[in-house]
């Protein structure tokens, strides 16, 4: 399996630029596959972030119903193994207890990617069904970050984050519940959009109204291709309950224009979570860099109950995993989690959320319409919040009171950890509302830091007509043009080994 380039080039090409060269005929989209594959064989066994690789899918990437005439034209890309599920092919979703299954059909979604070109040649890492903020389950997996090994990728999409961050490819695959396309993004030095609910459809098994918290998208490493997989894979499926939002003027269009001057919020102390003081320093620098591209920037607070806000947070998740497990259980047969197959937290969630009542989830959902009508509110006055993307610094893996392997009496403390780390994005699922992480500063140690920026809901199309200013301004340099310890760039050509 010969490289169709040199891994530098690899490393310098976005996903749009690969299908152009794809287009163009200088190369195709079985090489480009295979240039993907050769990363994963050097990298995996440092980083753990890709579970299968699909070499039926490599060999013939027409295989399962690419469409070579897509805007992607056959790039190579990663399914996180979670969510939009492929006919026939495992999905694990990060737990013992999932082992072997199998997806009966294709997701809309996963149709909508095959359609704009994208070669779905394998699966990556998430934690056990996605609850906590990393792959780290030494049973199972044990997902690295690629900017230093000792510490977590964060999650649930931790293997797409590794995956993307190193080089292996431009653009994958990534869900968030309350905020793991974002968080990872941010430790990762990856852009990761979480759009507003009715962008990506989660039919047929699920929808906006059932999920209530859950969404897709992708990580990439320019504006450009997050842009392109938003204006050719979002809509919605038959039967959907709610409209889907439409704009009136592609995104891969929109971002080549600046926005106008725009009245950019900043806040990192969202009534008890607060950054640590090196990351509102790096806030602050990120507030300045706006000013200079001319927009009106103030500290100003969200008139929320942030308290009241996270505790629904945490209702909603008991309820949706409880039922996830429930029904897991249910095919196969079992009463209860088998202590030996599924997480302790995770048991734990089962037991809490598997009672609640109709009045429980009607508590949850005022609650949850109250935060989003006083955020709908703000937005009236404000185009941007702009917030880091965590409040804490990257965990070193081992970190165990954010795993679902931790051994916490208490479910309820065990959330509040998480909130206290991730404090900045899980408003963003409870009112649908678009947020983004942009690879733009740095944690003391060196790894990536991003900012998280918020907007009102159906108003994606602006956070990507900021970034495409800020990486104008920046010269594409996201990262200040550093690249991770581990990367396809340090891969040794001749033996296919990283050095």
């Amino acid at each position: 399996m010969n490289l169709v380039m040199s891994w530098n080039d690899w490393a310098d090409l976005d996903g749009t630029a690969l299908a152009s060269l794809v287009k163009k005929g200088e190369i195709t989209s079985r090489e480009i596959a295979e240039q993907a594959v050769r990363g994963i064989v050097a990298l995996n066994p440092e980083l753990s972030a890709v579970v299968e690789v699909f070499d039926d899918v490599v060999d013939d990437p027409l295989k399962d119903g690419m469409n070579p005439d897509g805007v992607f034209a056959g790039v190579p890309f990663l399914m996180k193994d979670l969510g939009p599920t492929l006919k026939g092919r495992l999905q694990e979703m990060g737990s013992l207890l999932m082992k072997g299954n199998q997806a009966e059909t294709d997701s809309f979604l996963t149709k909508q990617m095959r359609q704009a070109g994208l070669n779905i040649i394998g699966r990556t890492t998430t934690p056990e069904f996605g609850l906590c903020s990393s792959a780290e389950n030494p049973d199972v997996y044990i997902t690295r970050n690629p900017w230093n090994l000792n510490y977590t990728t964060c999650g649930s999409s931790a293997g797409t984050a590794a995956s993307v961050a190193a080089g292996i490819v431009p653009i994958a695959h990534a869900t968030d519940g309350g905020g793991s396309i974002r968080i990872p993004a941010g430790v990762n030095g990856n852009i990761g959009l979480k759009p507003s609910r009715g962008v990506f459809s989660l039919a047929p098994k699920g929808s906006d109204l059932m999920t209530v918290v859950s969404f897709q998208g992708c990580h990439s490493r320019t504006i450009r291709d997050t842009a392109a997989f938003i204006d050719n894979c979002r809509g919605g499926a038959p039967g959907e309950f709610m409209p889907y939002w439409s704009s009136p003027e592609p995104y891969t269009k929109l971002i080549k224009k600046d926005p106008r001057k725009l009245r950019i919020a900043v806040s990192h102390e969202w009534g008890d979570y607060c950054a640590t003081p090196h990351t509102v320093t790096e806030l602050e620098r990120a507030a300045e860099f706006l000013e200079e591209l001319g927009h009106h920037v103030e500290w100003v607070l969200p008139d929320v109950d942030f308290y009241a806000t996270y505790e629904a947070q945490t209702a909603a998740y008991m309820m949706n995993f409880a039922q996830t497990i429930s029904e897991q259980l249910e095919k196969k047969g079992l009463e209860e989690p088998p202590a030996d197959l599924v997480e302790p937290i995770c048991i734990k969630v089962w037991e809490e959320g598997r009672t609640a009542s109709y009045a429980d989830r009607a508590k949850m959902q005022t609650l949850f319409n109250e935060t989003s009508r006083r955020m709908g509110a703000f937005f009236e006055n404000w185009d941007i919040i702009l917030t880091p993307t965590m409040a804490k610094p990257t965990p070193l893996l081992g970190t165990k009171e954010y795993l679902t392997t931790s051994d916490n009496p208490s479910v309820y403390d065990w959330f509040e950890n998480l909130w206290s780390i991730f404090a900045y994005t899980p408003i963003a699922n409870i009112c649908g509302i678009p947020g983004v992480s942009l690879p733009m500063s740095e944690m003391e140690n060196g790894m990536p830091l991003g900012m998280h920026a918020l907007a009102r809901q159906g108003n994606d199309g602006l956070l990507l007509q900021l970034g495409a200013q800020m990486e104008r301004a920046l010269d594409g340099n996201w990262n200040h043009g550093r690249k991770p310890d581990v990367h396809v760039t340090k891969i040794n050509s001749a033996h296919g080994q990283w050095i």
